[in-house]
């Protein structure tokens, strides 16, 4: 009897454990072009009138966890210029590549529609910053993400990072840097190999702490260093640069942050940036405006305390729907311009693009959100010969010049009064360079961004020569 109590036991105790394994469905597959067969990356793949949502990466493969709640709710994968492809997600095939096909909608069709609407590029996005307090959220919120913060030079990765992420917004009209915060929730890889080349960031750090100004990094030996002196500088040139609180709460959240003094996307926009309409494609059924965006009169500067950061020109793309003129993405980069940002450019970074900025929006309940981020910027290292020996140089150009990526996914908003109210007391802390605990529970069913192929031969290639913190 009691043998066979215990196995009706055990047998409802494995039934349990099959349905909360099977309590989420795992989508995996490749996006590509119908005619071309090209991957098609920053593809979006989501339950349609949810918040539940992913994109392609450069591989155009993706993956996504679903709640089984939502198997019979329409799975949407669609990007900017192609037909949408829906299926319920119970029903989608994860054996079979996705192809989309091309959709363009007439220029000239649009154009003629209404006389009064705006016809020219700069018009347009004027309209779009004017109707910013329409589109975008009105209310208090919360979104929930994934990180990916990632350092490497171009053979190899230094520094990898993977958070989940909360964010709380009190909405697009106030001030974010009084309302706008980020926590770290948890921390899925650390791996960091930097201390062993980032003299630049502990000569910064001396001048800054210490005002050593005539301190140069190539009369610093890096046997004489501690190494706890050495990380301390590069954790204050992480924050100094590639912190969250710049990200969003500075100039780059070009949207987000449009009326605040000195926006790039602010009061004189078109003294420092020209835009002009390209064509109208189409997104998932809606047509938009593809509209280039050129330099200005003027140079475009970010005025960061303590760092040389003028003399850009601005270049890229926005796409603002048709009917509401709601902004969709934003492909902006920032190109040294001036005769001394480029000397300095080039010396230092072997690039002239500065910064690389993607946003992603996605609309709900009839608002603006933000669903993916991608932040690209040179970084200052101290590795290799830097000597103008054009062939002694040419040997370690691969090793000595570094760049930080940073990508955020978000797959979920929040509403709840009580959530929201909680959010306000708690204690935010949006450090992403300090180790934490790994807690593999957590990560088992968290939406994240699915690494391309190189970033995952990287990723074990740096797996084996670092340690994931795991205290």
């Amino acid at each position: 009897m009691k043998s066979s109590f215990g196995k009706i036991l055990l047998g409802a105790f494995l039934g349990l454990l099959g349905l909360q394994v099977t309590a989420q469905t795992e989508l995996k597959n490749k996006v590509s072009d119908f005619l071309t067969f090209m991957p098609i990356e920053s593809a979006s793949v989501y339950v349609q009138n949810t918040t539940i949502g992913t994109v392609t990466n450069i591989d155009g493969k993706f993956v996504l966890t679903v709640p089984r709640e939502y198997e019979n709710d329409t799975l949407v994968i669609s990007s900017i210029g192609y037909k949408s492809y829906k299926t319920p997600v119970s029903e989608f095939d994860n054996s079979m590549e996705v192809f989309l096909e091309e959709d363009v909608a007439s220029l000239d069709e649009v154009l003629v529609v209404a006389e009064t609407r705006p016809k020219t590029g700069n018009e347009i996005v004027l309209r779009a910053i004017e109707r910013l307090s329409r589109n975008m959220p009105d209310s208090s919120y919360i979104q929930k993400g994934f990180l990916r913060h990632k350092e490497r030079n171009k053979k190899e990765y230094k520094w990898l990072i993977e958070s989940a992420l909360t964010l709380y917004d009190s909405t697009y009209a106030s001030e974010a840097k009084k309302n706008l915060k980020i926590n770290v929730d948890e921390t899925r890889k650390s791996y960091d190999l930097r201390d062993v080349d980032s003299l630049f960031a502990y000569a910064s750090y001396l001048k800054y702490h210490d005002n050593r100004e005539n301190l140069r990094s190539n009369n610093l030996r890096r046997d004489t260093i501690e190494t706890a002196s050495l990380i301390k500088a590069i954790k204050w040139n992480d924050s100094r640069l590639n912190g969250l609180d710049n990200l969003f709460n500075g100039k780059l959240n070009l949207v987000r942050n449009v009326s605040e003094t000195g926006a790039l996307f602010g009061k004189n926009i078109l003294d420092k940036h020209h835009f002009h309409l390209d064509t109208v494609l189409v997104d998932n059924g809606r047509k938009l405006y593809k509209i280039n965006i050129s330099k200005g009169k003027d140079y475009v500067g970010l005025n960061t305390k303590n760092i040389y950061n003028e003399g850009f020109e601005a270049k890229g793309w926005i796409y603002i729907y048709w009917d509401n003129f709601a902004i969709k993405r934003v492909e902006y980069e920032l190109i040294a311009a001036s005769e001394a940002q480029r000397r300095r450019s080039k010396s230092l970074f072997d690039t002239l693009v500065n910064h690389k900025l993607v946003l992603n929006y996605k609309e709900y309940q009839d608002k603006m959100y933000p669903s993916y981020i991608y932040y690209e910027s040179p970084k200052l290292v101290n590795i290799g010969d830097r000597s103008s020996d054009a062939e002694k140089n040419k040997g370690n150009k691969d090793e000595q010049f570094y760049y930080t990526i940073q990508e955020i996914l978000f797959t979920e908003i929040i509403h709840d009064r009580e959530a929201l109210s909680e959010a306000k007391n708690q204690e935010w802390s949006q450090d992403i360079f300090s180790p934490r605990p790994y807690n593999e529970e957590f990560w088992e069913n968290y939406n994240v961004l699915l690494e391309s192929e190189e970033e995952e031969k990287l990723i074990q290639d740096l797996s084996k020569r670092a340690t994931l913190y795991k205290q």
